[in-house]
């Protein structure tokens, strides 16, 4: 299979007056298809139930982006039975013949690229750049994983012996049941769909509750590009219904999860336990979330500090696994950063996440937007309000980027995770004590360091224990088969997403030998 070699996708500029034209275009077209009603899709088949999830736009609670259908336990069981069906001849597929799909969704993807955008924009409330960077992720996730079941698909290198023919091949599991974030909608759902059936396996795909119409989209898509029915089954539905169903069936091979640490640890339970007629232990596939934090060491320049502490901490209003929800300084230079983060975030802008050059749109839905408040109502007995500090105004889920300074290390807002536009810093007496703090926690997903000494940064390298770690920069935006995302702890199984060796988690190795 002759392809170009892997490379990113490259980030739009949207300061450009063509590609912003395009942008606002495409905003258009998406506010014209706002409403439609999308159906399940088992076996290829379009099913439509009386049962269903609206989803709302959150930046404009009066704005219903669609209407989905919703699976029973019924329909779940047929979802499972379809996928079954269709491993038995999907996993004989050549790998290159599966790729190549990929292949053609990533273009089609691309094609379509500020569609997609746009449906992120309205459904999800991320502004332009950041639905931009998620949709290109999608297609990176896709071009990425699809030259690497090549390349796994390829002779083994082995020790050879005298007298014998040996070989190893990476079989598929059999049906997972993917269970994506609202978060990223689309480039973690994509990832992890097409992880699994690049490998050989088929799915059942459970969209994320706020976010099921991007997911339908992508069903669309993959159609488009030539997927065969029953490979991937779109069985939107609530978990207490239909998720628990999926992943206690005796036939679930393995469950792929992006979310929180307690659904996590949940289906990590559930899946441990082997049902009757069960002949496996399930694989579990989880990214769990994290409490990140950004270690500033004393002289460095603190502004730059300060920049790198506000990107990530409210970038898609704090909404990322990744984003840094704690900064932990140095007593000899606290007073300077915290300034400099004051000033940052204070001039950060609120609104419409479809308005040009917002820099925080909206929380995704109701729930996490009380959720998030009450945390701020916490912090302001734990520290010092310096920024934000309640809600920002608008028809919807509108919070001000809130700075709370001065916490203790081990008070609420600088343990739990709030998965919101929440910043907690604390001051460090030293660089041990700093690393201390960022350790201090139940989680271990991403981190950094902004420092000039070159000792504290081989010792973060070692002592730092998170998945991710970064060094003088932000902490946020991993790119796929650059810096392969996943964390330890509470934070997941460190399954490596955009990695080269995720698609491992989705195939068994096979060693044949023989004699001659």
């Amino acid at each position: 299979m002759a392809v170009s070699l892997y490379r990113t996708e490259p980030f739009m500029d949207f300061t450009q007056p063509d590609i912003r034209e395009k942008m606002l275009t495409a905003l258009k077209k998406v506010e014209a298809e706002l409403g439609r009603e999308y159906p399940l899709v088992i076996n290829g088949e379009k099913i439509t139930t009386t049962d269903k999830s609206t989803s709302i736009n959150p930046s404009n609670k009066d704005q219903v982006i669609g209407v989905v259908s919703k699976a029973d336990q019924a329909l779940a069981e047929q979802a499972m039975q379809s996928a079954l069906s269709a491993f038995e001849w999907w996993q004989d597929v050549e790998p290159k013949e599966r790729a190549r799909i990929l292949l053609k969704a990533a273009a089609i993807m691309r094609r379509r690229k500020y569609e997609f955008s746009s449906w992120l924009v309205f459904e999800s409330g991320k502004n332009w750049a950041e639905a931009d960077a998620d949709t290109a992720e999608a297609i990176d996730f896709m071009e990425f994983y699809a030259r690497e079941m090549v390349r796994l698909a390829e002779e083994q290198n082995l020790t050879r012996i005298d007298g014998e023919d040996n070989e190893l091949v990476y079989l598929p599991l059999g049906v997972g049941i993917v269970i994506p974030p609202w978060n990223f909608p689309l480039a973690i759902m994509v990832g992890m769909t097409t992880a699994a059936i690049v490998a050989g396996n088929t799915v059942v795909l459970k969209p994320a509750t706020p976010t099921p119409v991007i997911a339908a989209k992508f069903i669309e898509l993959l159609e488009e590009a030539g997927l065969p029915a029953g490979v991937v089954n779109f069985c939107n539905g609530s978990g207490s219904v239909i998720g628990d169903y999926l992943v206690d069936h005796p036939k679930t091979r393995f469950i792929s999860f992006t979310g929180s640490k307690e659904v996590g640890i949940r289906i990590y339970e559930r899946a441990a336990k082997v049902q009757k007629g069960q002949i496996w232990l399930k694989r579990v596939i989880a990214e769990m979330g994290g409490k990140d934090a950004l270690v500033v060491d004393k002289g460095v320049n603190a502004l730059e500090a300060a920049q790198a502490i506000v990107t990530s901490a409210f970038g898609f209003s704090g909404q990322k696994c990744s984003a840094a929800s704690r900064a932990i300084i140095h007593a000899e230079i606290y007073d300077e950063v915290v300034n400099h983060v004051a000033e940052l975030t204070q001039k950060l802008t609120v609104g419409p996440a479809h308005t040009e050059g917002i820099g925080l749109g909206p929380v995704v839905d109701e729930s996490a937007y009380n959720n998030i408040l009450n945390y701020i109502e916490i912090g302001k007995s734990e520290g010092r309000v310096i920024a934000g500090g309640g809600k920002a105004e608008g028809n919807g889920y509108f919070i001000q980027p809130t700075v709370i300074a001065d916490v203790d290390r081990n008070a609420r807002i600088a343990q739990e995770e709030i998965f919101g536009p929440v910043l907690a810093i604390t001051k460090a007496n030293d660089f041990d004590d700093a690393l201390a703090i960022a350790n201090g926690t139940e989680f271990g997903l991403t981190g950094g360091v902004f420092s000039n000494d070159r000792f504290n940064l081989k010792k973060a390298r070692e002592k730092f224990h998170v998945g991710n770690l970064y060094f003088n920069r932000k902490i946020t935006g991993a790119l796929v088969g650059v810096q392969p995302f996943g964390g330890f702890n509470m934070s997941g199984t460190d399954s490596k997403a955009g990695g080269y060796d995720y698609l491992l988690q989705f195939t068994q190795a096979k060693c044949v030998v023989e004699r001659f």
